[in-house]
C-alpha cells in the first residue's frame, strides 16, 4: 500500500502490525512451553492432567492476539482507504 501511495503510511499502522507479529510470537512460545511441560510430566509418570498455569498463560496470550488482530485489521483497512484514489 505504501508503494501504491508513493509515500509512507501513518506510524500507527506500522505499530499495530509490529505488535500483531510480536503477539503471534508470544502465542507460539506459550504453546511450545505447554507442549514441553506436558511431555516432561508424561516422562515422569505424572497424571495426564494439564498444569493450569500453562493453559492460563496460553489463554491470555490468545486473548492478547485477538485484540492485536482486530487492531491490525482496522489499521490495514485504514491504510487501504488512504490508498484508494479520491
Amino acid at each position: 500500500m505504501e508503494r501504491l501511495r508513493s509515500s509512507p503510511l501513518h506510524a500507527n499502522i506500522s505499530t499495530a502490525l509490529d505488535k500483531h507479529l510480536e503477539v503471534i510470537h508470544v502465542v507460539q512460545s506459550r504453546r511450545k512451553d505447554e507442549i514441553v511441560n506436558a511431555s516432561n510430566r508424561q516422562r515422569q509418570g505424572a497424571p495426564r492432567c494439564q498444569d493450569d498455569r500453562d493453559v492460563f498463560a496460553l489463554a491470555l496470550a490468545i486473548r492478547e492476539m485477538s485484540v492485536a488482530t482486530r487492531k491490525a485489521r482496522t489499521a490495514l483497512w485504514c491504510a487501504f482507504q488512504m490508498t484508494l484514489p479520491k
